[in-house]
């Protein structure tokens, strides 16, 4: 009876239970639509990371990264990933030469990163290969000498475009310079264009015989396991069997992703606060405007016998009859939006060069879980019926004999 009569006022001022219900939509939308955007971007930069920069683990010589020499090579390090491969979690392994040089062509030079790799192989550890569309050239499906696949912002830099000859030079294992003439074959695009502009890829065997070191050593070694819940045990199991070697897994080489997510996940709570603030604010006020309408009515009630309780418990159901349709309304609208913006992403192209600079795509795709959805639901109810209980003490102490004389 009284979940009735709640029922019934609630809809007594309909102008201000709109307006209420609307304001508790809105905030949710906006708050899941906030959140999915956010999440979405965060979880697109690790796969861009781990997809086309780090994999999911990579092993080197401890003073290899402190000084990125030559001389700090893996000489077995087929042997070694043929013993890595064993590990059923492990997906995928590829071996990397790596050295710092020049990139010249006839028009200008910079300095790179030329990483000497086997395609068949990195092709299973990264998804370079993905990012040249065919107007843009293969991923060394050519037969042409020295073949060399270059970032799209290194090729503007370059001017260089396919076919174009680039000269190489860097040193060799002897400490003199070397190198050699190239000609590209691709040109690939990633979200990061400071990692295309600095990173082009050689075949190993190429710059193995540049060098003038075996094409079975490497300096890095990329692997990819069955996913990223697998990685720390897999990084532990790898470090026990090559105790000399340094083993990282992709928070330990770009520990500013694992920084991103902590943030994103604090920038999550902090906004939801602010949200369910507004909103306990906004339900205290409306609930305290109706019990001051409804003065007399309230005196009246408890004069004829109504006790406290049931009225305390009528302004609880207002309350939650108010939460629950401006969130379930909300929640309707968010999925609905953020149904539409994950098959065809929120385009932020005007903002392209500032974003693709720190990594991140130019279309964001919102990434919300079930769990996001109940957590807000869950929050958003108990923060109305905690904002009713102001309201609801505050009709309780009125005396119904002043209460009735109030006009």
């Amino acid at each position: 009876m009284i979940s009735i009569i709640a029922w019934r006022n609630v809809w007594r001022n309909k102008l201000r239970s709109s307006v209420i219900i609307l304001a508790i939509t809105l905030g949710i939308w906006s708050g899941m639509i906030i959140v999915g955007l956010m999440t979405g971007m965060t979880s697109e930069r690790l796969h861009s990371a781990v997809a086309y920069e780090t994999s999911h683990i990579q092993i080197h010589k401890p003073k290899f990264l402190d000084n990125t020499e030559l001389q700090y090579f893996i000489p077995n390090a087929d042997s070694i990933m043929e013993v890595i491969r064993k590990n059923p979690k492990v997906t995928a392994t590829s071996s990397r030469l790596i050295t710092g040089g020049m990139a010249n062509t006839a028009y200008t030079g910079t300095g790179i990163v030329i990483m000497g790799i086997n395609p068949e192989k990195e092709k299973t550890v990264t998804e370079i290969f993905k990012t040249i569309p065919d107007s843009n050239g293969t991923y060394f499906k050519t037969k042409k000498r020295y073949p060399v696949v270059i970032g799209q912002n290194l090729a503007k830099k370059l001017k260089a475009k396919l076919k174009s000859k680039i000269v190489l030079t860097f040193q060799d294992a002897e400490g003199n310079l070397t190198g050699g003439a190239f000609r590209v074959v691709g040109i690939y695009k990633t979200n990061n264009s400071m990692f295309d502009e600095t990173n082009l890829f050689v075949k190993k065997r190429d710059l193995a015989k540049l060098l003038g070191i075996s094409d079975k050593a490497a300096h890095e070694i990329a692997i990819m396991t069955n996913g990223l819940d697998l990685v720390a045990p897999v990084k532990n199991q790898i470090s026990k069997q090559f105790p000399n070697l340094l083993v990282q897994q992709w928070e330990d080489i770009q520990p500013d992703l694992s920084m991103v997510n902590e943030y994103m996940k604090a920038m999550f709570f902090i906004f939801m606060m602010i949200i369910l603030l507004a909103l306990g604010f906004a339900i205290v006020n409306t609930m305290l405007m109706a019990i001051l309408e409804r003065t007399r009515e309230l005196g009246m009630l408890m004069a004829v016998g109504m006790n406290k309780r049931k009225i305390f418990n009528m302004i609880m159901f207002e309350t939650a009859y108010l939460t629950i349709i401006g969130g379930i309304v909300g929640m309707i609208l968010s999925f609905l939006t953020l149904h539409y913006l994950s098959a065809n992403g929120l385009d932020l192209s005007i903002f392209a060069q500032g974003l693709e600079s720190v990594g991140y795509p130019s279309i964001i795709y919102p990434d919300v879980t079930l769990s996001d959805y109940l957590y807000l639901t869950i929050m958003i109810i108990f923060t109305g019926m905690l904002a009713s209980v102001y309201p609801a003490r505050k009709a309780l102490k009125k005396n119904p004999s002043e209460a009735i004389r109030t006009l």
